[in-house]
């Protein structure tokens, strides 16, 4: 019998190597390689047909207006965040792969996807990691009618895709997807050439069938989901599941959707009934002062397609240090020590001895411009222990010059700070509406962060 040939496969980019080494010469990552087992196109191809029907002996040549033609049917969850999030509900023949921290809530949420979906839609939950006991408890607990729920509990790649062959249901959910296996290859289970075996066999399936597919997958340490990096690219959808820890709030987060917004956000709260959607997160992103604080500014962040309103806290502080530490939670710190420069030069307050702390509360994390403004009231607030007024907004991005940037989505935040019952908007000039009220939102319209600063102390 003729020995296997192995090729050693980088984890993080999928380069190819003949032997292995310590470091990848294509990413430069360390210790990434992973024995993969080459077999020839033939044979894989065979494999990856066999086990299930529907498969084609070869593609034809479409003309693409038919195929737009045909209305892109979604089936709504019954749960809205997760729909907002999936960009309108489940596409047949998608693959979406979601990612999170052990206990997070990964597979309480896709339960409880089945259980919304009841009678509706058939659903298949595969779990590779926990028994049918444990899954029809963990049912029981979260109050979700089990009748009309099928599970299956195995490992095996061919298998499984026998056993969803034959149910032929319209929602797959394999948990999770380090845990399959194929007996093409004789590597490990979760290892890079399973997991990219099972989970090409399981895009493949979806195509062909039509059937909307769940990955759950394991994440590391870093935060970022293991195994291969392809496996994110194979898919149409990366979700990630978002929490502080001791928090009882979730945040479903899309990194890559190709059916709908990318960075669409999805909030949750768990209880003792499983998770449950937040109607208003603005509300769990602002803190509830008795009266006036210094170093508290909210601005309007958008997230995908939804504006929410969260505060920013800065603490500003005599460093004992020869260099002042500079530490942002849910902002990038090297824009935080940018705009602190910015401050100093154009708006005549000068913190290089003193340590800054900016946090976003609720544990989100801001990635767009439209956080400078705030950032730097903030900020200024705390620097000079004075509280901004009350029933204040603002947003706004910061130039190196001191100048104030118009941000997207300029009216459709303000609306929605009118919505919460906020009195004031600091906002760049170019987002200005034409009048100077949104609702009794008094809109202050200013160019420069000196004309920011002097609007934030009145």
């Amino acid at each position: 019998m003729a020995k296997a040939k192995t090729a050693y496969v980088c984890g993080e980019c999928g380069a190819e190597h003949a032997k292995w080494q310590g470091q990848c010469a294509e990413c430069g990552a360390w210790n990434t390689l992973a024995e993969f087992v080459v077999q020839p196109a033939a044979k894989a191809a065979a494999g990856a047909r066999g086990g299930y029907a529907g498969a084609t002996d070869g593609a034809r040549i479409t003309r693409l207006a038919s195929v737009a033609a045909e209305a892109e049917r979604r089936i709504a969850t019954g749960i809205g965040e997760l729909d907002r999030v999936l960009g309108g509900g489940l596409v047949a023949g998608s693959v979406v792969l979601i990612g999170g921290d052990p206990g997070i809530g990964k597979s309480t949420l896709l339960l409880q996807m089945l259980g919304t979906l009841g009678q509706r839609v058939r659903g298949l939950y595969v779990t590779g990691e926990e028994s049918l006991a444990q899954v029809a408890s963990r049912g029981q607990r979260l109050g979700i009618a089990l009748e009309g729920l099928e599970a299956l509990a195995e490992t095996s790649i061919e298998r499984i895709l026998a056993e969803a062959a034959n149910a032929k249901p319209e929602v797959l959910i394999v948990d999770s997807i380090q845990t399959i296996w194929t007996e093409l290859l004789t590597a490990a289970p979760g290892s890079v050439s399973q997991v990219r075996e099972a989970a090409a066999r399981l895009v493949r399936f979806a195509k062909e069938s039509g059937t909307s597919v769940f990955l759950v997958g394991h994440v590391t340490k870093e935060g970022g989901i293991a195994g291969p990096r392809v496996l994110e690219h194979m898919v149409d959808a990366v979700l990630y599941f978002e929490g502080e820890s001791g928090s009882r709030f979730r945040v479903l987060r899309a990194f890559k959707n190709r059916f709908g917004a990318v960075n669409e956000l999805g909030v949750f709260a768990m209880g003792d009934k499983g998770l449950r959607e937040v109607p208003n997160p603005s509300a769990i992103f602002l803190s509830a002062h008795a009266q006036p604080t210094a170093g508290s500014a909210v601005m309007v962040t958008r997230e995908g397609t939804r504006p929410l309103l969260v505060e920013v806290q800065a603490l500003v502080d005599q460093s004992s240090l020869g260099n002042p530490r500079r530490v942002a939670l849910g902002l990038e710190q090297n824009r935080l020590a940018m705009l602190l420069a910015v401050l100093h030069r154009h708006g005549g307050a000068a913190v290089y001895d003193q340590d800054v702390f900016v946090n976003v509360v609720g544990g989100i994390r801001v990635q767009e411009t439209a956080a400078d403004l705030p950032v730097l009231l903030a900020v200024l607030s705390s620097f000079r222990d004075k509280p901004l007024p009350d029933k204040t907004v603002a947003f706004g991005e910061v130039g190196l010059s001191g100048e104030i940037r118009p941000v997207p989505n300029g009216e459709e935040r303000l609306r929605e700070a009118a919505t919460h019952g906020f009195r004031r908007a600091i906002v760049p000039k170019a987002n200005a509406p034409k009048k100077s009220h949104v609702g009794e939102l008094e809109i202050i319209a200013v160019e420069r962060l000196a004309q920011a600063l002097q609007a934030a102390r009145e």
